[in-house]
């Protein structure tokens, strides 16, 4: 999952993985797709005027005509904007389930989640227009509080492909209509859902978005490791802000546990996260000293035969919006789908991961673990150990364990279980169930000197990467925890096992809903 780091320079240095697209709409589609970030102002000046989008409201699909376009073509795809893989997670299920509520009314039998408008006539949903439109202003309803610096990008997507953004019309017997309250029946249920959108939860003054309230504090600083076996916040240097300079040399933050109330936010299918047994992670309680120090060597040995390929996929699964978000898309192209059956999968696997991080979440919080920097150190102080040296620096065996550093940053949260391992099994496996195959069939291409960590010199070639199956990508996304040297071995496998479950639970509480078979 993207974590906080500096930026790679603005420009075309190399590097930085873009995600920037050339028209004002394809910008917007960016946004509500969360598929990264970007704006009209990334049009080079004197650029000639974008064209607006060809699309056909009765025979196109919103998806994967206009958002699910936005994909960058050039293999590089880092997002300009990295955020908490929470936060995404939360707003892209919030967008999402306005696109199954929006539809449901001209479905068969499907019935809204957050939403229970009337069953429209078979005549209205007999060609994609009125599901096309009542998603496009159900989209544009949650993104003008949730992204208000990209309500205007997405008003001219609305506007170029013939819709009026300021109808607020909430008349249920038409598209516009639906789609505006199945849009603001969305935010209505996730305005206070415990993740703190709006800064006001726990009654603070001068809150900010997403802040916590629940009073979590560490054990330990980034000073002093007073519990090793409990996660020890880092210092880091002060991220420098998308598109400027080099940002603030010389100042160095703290890390704080993000978003800790995410485990209070109401799942969809189930009710209380402590329900979801995980066992204990003993292979960190530091008085097990075996366990202890065979999780560090396992860390310091895969640090120590860093590959090529190896950085590249660490850097891929790490980055929310690509290694996360667009799997379920390619899972999506490689099957025959209609636009209810595109909402349907991204709706699915949406739930699977919202809900599988707060369980996750409810773990980190209580078992609140340690990282490999800091058990690293613990177990050899300044002894010299094999490790990779730095960027550029390859494999080195004289590098003190007080100055090991890890591939990619550590996240800024406790160690167990793995988030990311855990939402892409749920997110597997709920893609499983729906599609009824392992088929993925992604491949991702990744230009010499790409990598951001050891930007031109790794990949020393053009690498390409290849799933043809979620068994494939789910098992390389654990191994690219430790390979990165944020997760031990034992964390990561047991993430795998842990998530599945919660892919079986989106599928049937999806499922349940198309059917209609739902309390009304």
């Amino acid at each position: 999952m993207t974590t906080s780091r500096p930026s790679p320079a603005s420009g075309n240095a190399p590097g930085r993985r873009s995600v920037l697209i050339g028209t004002a709409s394809a910008a917007a589609a960016t946004t509500v797709g969360g598929t990264g970030a970007a704006a009209a102002a990334d049009k080079p000046a004197g650029s000639a005027a974008a064209e607006p989008p060809k699309f056909d409201l009765d025979k196109g699909n919103f998806y994967t005509d206009l958002i699910g376009k936005s994909g960058d073509t050039t293999g590089q795809h880092q997002a300009l904007d990295p955020q908490n893989v929470s936060v995404i997670i939360w707003i892209q299920d919030m967008l999402q389930a306005a696109w199954f509520d929006a539809l449901a009314p001209y479905h068969p039998t499907a019935v809204g989640v957050f939403s229970r408008i009337e069953r429209r006539p078979a005549e209205e949903g007999a060609t994609n227009r009125n599901k096309n439109i009542a998603a496009l202003h159900a989209s544009y309803q949650v993104i003008k509080p949730v992204y208000p610096d990209r309500a205007d990008v997405m008003r001219q997507l609305l506007t170029m492909v013939g819709l009026d953004p300021d109808d607020d019309s909430t008349d249920p017997t038409t598209a516009v209509g639906i789609g505006n309250i199945a849009g603001k029946a969305a935010l209505r249920a996730r305005r206070r859902d415990g993740m703190n959108f709006l800064g006001d939860e726990g009654g603070a003054y001068h809150g900010q978005p997403y802040d916590d309230y629940t009073g979590y504090e560490p054990v330990n600083t980034s000073y002093k490791l007073v519990n090793p076996s409990k996660w020890q916040p880092l210092a880091s240097p002060h991220r420098r802000r998308v598109g400027g300079g080099p940002g603030d040399k010389g100042i160095f933050i703290d890390q704080r546990f993000s978003t800790p109330q995410l485990r209070l936010v109401k799942a969809h299918s189930y009710k209380d996260p402590a329900e979801f047994e995980l066992a204990r992670p003993e292979h960190l309680d530091h008085t097990n000293v075996n366990k202890y120090k065979s999780a560090v060597d396992e860390v310091l040995a895969a640090s120590a035969k860093l590959t090529d390929e190896q950085k590249v996929k660490t850097e891929f699964f790490d980055n929310t919006y690509l290694g996360i978000l667009q799997s379920t898309k390619a899972a999506g192209l490689a099957h025959d789908l209609d636009l209810d059956g595109w909402i349907h999968l991204l709706f699915t696997s949406s739930v699977a991961q919202l809900d599988s991080l707060i369980a996750a979440w409810h773990h980190k919080h209580e078992d609140n673990a340690v990282r490999p920097a800091s058990a690293i150190r613990h177990v050899y102080g300044d002894r010299k150990v094999s490790a990779w040296g730095g960027p550029g620096k390859g494999t080195v065996d004289d590098i003190p364990a007080d100055q090991w550093g890890s591939y990619l940053p550590a996240g800024d949260r406790p160690e167990y279980p793995c988030g990311t391992t855990t939402l892409v099994a749920a997110q597997a496996q709920a893609v499983r169930r729906l599609l009824g195959d392992d088929v993925l069939e992604w491949k991702q291409p990744f230009p010499a000197g790409s990598t951001q960590t050891e930007p031109g010199v790794t990949p020393a070639k053009d690498i390409e990467l290849h799933y043809a199956t979620w068994s494939a990508f789910e098992k390389d996304c654990a191994a690219s925890r430790v390979w990165a040297g944020v997760h031990f071995k034992k964390t990561a496998e047991t993430s795998l096992e842990f998530g599945r479950q919660f892919g079986d639970r989106a599928y049937e509480f999806v499922q349940r809903h198309i059917k209609g078979d739902v309390k009304k």
